[in-house]
Parts: C-alpha cells; sequence; structure tokens
C-alpha cells in the first residue's frame, strides 16, 4: 500500500477517530486505525465493538492496500507535520513508513487481517434530517445524559417520534434523576417502527454524532438495523450500537399544572446566577431561590468563603416560594436559551421546576429541588 494524502486533510480524519479508539488496550488492535488505499481514495475506520467509524478521503493511491496502525500515534505525528503533502507507504513486517516534508518515520503496525469487520450494510428503513438540526438536538439535551453506569438505560438519549394535535415530531430526552432535558422539532417523515418505539443512543455515540455536525450541515441519513444505528454523510459512516434498555415514563416528572410561573429575563438570570453561584457550596453547588411578587431573591453560603445576596425584578404573582437548587443545572439551561425570556413555573419547594422559552414548549427542562 502506498498513497499521497495533503496533510491537513489526512489529520481531519485522523482526528475524527479519537473518541472511538479503545484506551484500555483490552484488544490492542482495537488501538489502532484501519487505512485502506483503493483507487483514489483512502477509507479510515476506528470501533471499540460498540461504535465504529468509517470515512472516505480523496487522495493519490499509488498502490492499493490496508493495514492499521495506532491511531493515537499517527494523530500526534500529523499533527506536528509541516502543511505538506503526506506519503505513507506500508513496508514488510507490517511497518509503515510516513514523509513528510524533511520527516520521516517508520512505525510498527499490525496486519489488517485481525482487524473486526464493521457492517454498514444500507437498510432500505431510513429517514433524513439535517445536522444542523440535529446539532442542536444534541446540544440542547446533553447535560442531562446520566454517568452513572448502573443506570444504563439513562446513560443515553432518547429519541422518539410523537403526535402533538396531528403533527408530527421528533423528540429527544435526557435525564440523569435529578434534572430532564427535552427538545423537539415538527418533523415529516414516512412510517419507521423504530422511532414510533423509541431508541437510546449511547452517550459516547451522542459525543460522535456531535462531531459530524460540527462541521456538516445538509442532510444525513439514518438507519436502523436490528440494534444498531447507523449515521451517513457523504464522508462519514457512523455505527453504533443502541441501548437495549426501557427508558422510563418522562412524562408523568413533567409539572402539568403550568398556572404559577414567573417571566424572567434569560440574560440577566444568568448572569446573576453566576455572580452568586461563585460563593456556592463547591460540592452541591446550591443556591437558594426566593419568589416574591415581581422580585426574584438569590442568595448562596459557603462556610469557607462566605455569602452572596442579589435581587432581580420579574413579572410574578404567585405566592411567595423559596426553594433550593444546584445551580450549574440552572445554568445549563439559560446558556441553551436563546430568547429574551424564560418561563419558570414552580408550585411549592418541594417539587420539580420547569422551565422553557417564553415563546416556544419545543425546549423544555425539569429540575428537582435541593435542601440547603
Amino acid at each position: 500500500m502506498k498513497f499521497e494524502i495533503e496533510r491537513n486533510i489526512f489529520l481531519k480524519g485522523l482526528n475524527l477517530i479519537q473518541g472511538i479508539i479503545e484506551k484500555k488496550k483490552t484488544l490492542p488492535i482495537l488501538s489502532n486505525v484501519l487505512i485502506e488505499a483503493i483507487n483514489d481514495k483512502i477509507t479510515l475506520t476506528a470501533t471499540d465493538l460498540e461504535i465504529g467509524i468509517t470515512s472516505e478521503y480523496n487522495s493519490q493511491v499509488i498502490n492499493n492496500g490496508k493495514i492499521t496502525v495506532s491511531a493515537k500515534k499517527l494523530f500526534e505525528i500529523v499533527k506536528e507535520l509541516p502543511n505538506n503533502n503526506i506519503i505513507l507507504e506500508s513496508k514488510e513486517n507490517d511497518w509503515i513508513e510516513l514523509k513528510c516534508g524533511n520527516a520521516k518515520f517508520n512505525i510498527v503496525a499490525l496486519s489488517s487481517d485481525e482487524y473486526p469487520f464493521i457492517n454498514n450494510t444500507t437498510p432500505t428503513n431510513k429517514f433524513k434530517i439535517t445536522a444542523k438540526l440535529l446539532k442542536i438536538m444534541i446540544e440542547k439535551t446533553f447535560n442531562s445524559i446520566s454517568n452513572d453506569e448502573s443506570k444504563y438505560n439513562l446513560n443515553g438519549s432518547y429519541l422518539h417520534k410523537v403526535d402533538i394535535n396531528n403533527q408530527k415530531y421528533i423528540r429527544i430526552v435526557s435525564t440523569d434523576g435529578h434534572r430532564l432535558s427535552l427538545f423537539q422539532n415538527e418533523f415529516n417523515f414516512e412510517n419507521n417502527q423504530m422511532l414510533n418505539d423509541g431508541v437510546i443512543i449511547p452517550r459516547k455515540g451522542i459525543i460522535e454524532l456531535k462531531k459530524i455536525t460540527d462541521n456538516y450541515d445538509d442532510d444525513l441519513d439514518i438507519y436502523f438495523i436490528d440494534n444498531s444505528m447507523i449515521v451517513k454523510n457523504p464522508e462519514t459512516t457512523l455505527i453504533m450500537r443502541l441501548i437495549d434498555g426501557n427508558f422510563p415514563d418522562y412524562n408523568r416528572v413533567i409539572p402539568k399544572n403550568l398556572n404559577n410561573f414567573a417571566k424572567i429575563n434569560t440574560d440577566t438570570f444568568l448572569h446573576t446566577l453566576k455572580r452568586i453561584s461563585i460563593l456556592a457550596n463547591e460540592k452541591s453547588r446550591g443556591v437558594n431561590i426566593i419568589l416574591n411578587k415581581n422580585k426574584l431573591e438569590i442568595t448562596s453560603s459557603n462556610p469557607e468563603f462566605g455569602d452572596a445576596t442579589d435581587f432581580i425584578d420579574i413579572n410574578y404573582n404567585g405566592p411567595e416560594i423559596s426553594v433550593g437548587f444546584n445551580s450549574k443545572y440552572l445554568l445549563d439551561v439559560l446558556n441553551n436559551i436563546s430568547t429574551k425570556s424564560i418561563k419558570f413555573y414552580i408550585s411549592d419547594n418541594i417539587s420539580p421546576c420547569l422551565i422553557m422559552s417564553d415563546e416556544s414548549n419545543d425546549y423544555q427542562t425539569v429540575i428537582m429541588p435541593m435542601k440547603l
């Protein structure tokens, strides 16, 4: 195998796979990237047996072939090379030679014979979604994904279809038990049984999806086969095993009594909360919020550093309520709302609150109160 490729293109491909490669080295070849050169393209493939990615890039292929090499080391080398073309050639005894400008590297590789096969068969039950919309859906809900591995069915985002007033929506939901994030968008697509039932996309898969949407704005093709999800654009194919489990009935925790709410300026709330949370307990990040007629008071206290208080004007005519929240959860929500004001629904100091834009209910977040 021998090919020549632009350094920046090669670097882009190697960067894309870094989050997928196996770092525990339980199976050494999973730490490698599979490089295949054929005709006028090279293909880079990485997998940890749960998630796999394959990307094609234009190159000048001199000799067809394939080899695997440490994805991390190759990326680190290419990142430090000058912006010249790279020539990569496989040698005898599974070594590769890499040249760029005056630099030359001889790197130990592994045969491709034992590299796991990635089934990227294209099924027929697909739908299209713009990368721009998918990126928004991920950004709005990513922070609420649980990191607790014992709650395996919460270690991802629940993607499904809902019908509201005869209008179809695509909806994504995540929760860690302390907060819940929901985002939906009107979406017209043909009947898809997997989305009717809903699928749970693993956290690691969500991270890799985000990388794809960061550099691509057009339509993505999404397929389901068995218990796997396949996402394609013209350059890259991402395959991931879905979480096999039932997502909880999240509708039960979304407050239904939406009569008592405060309308609050988003930017003012955000910056006030940032100031006050500086003196919050570093472990709990707790702040106390007191709602009174047309006024919101935020306080924090830390025995080691002191306490802080601030007030902001709001539109509120409900009863006085004093309640504690994790300030990080509130900040995550406010950073994800672009409208001028939010609606802050709350009934008492022990029930969850519901936060959404004052213009739409397409993005909703539920946050559980905490004792301070």
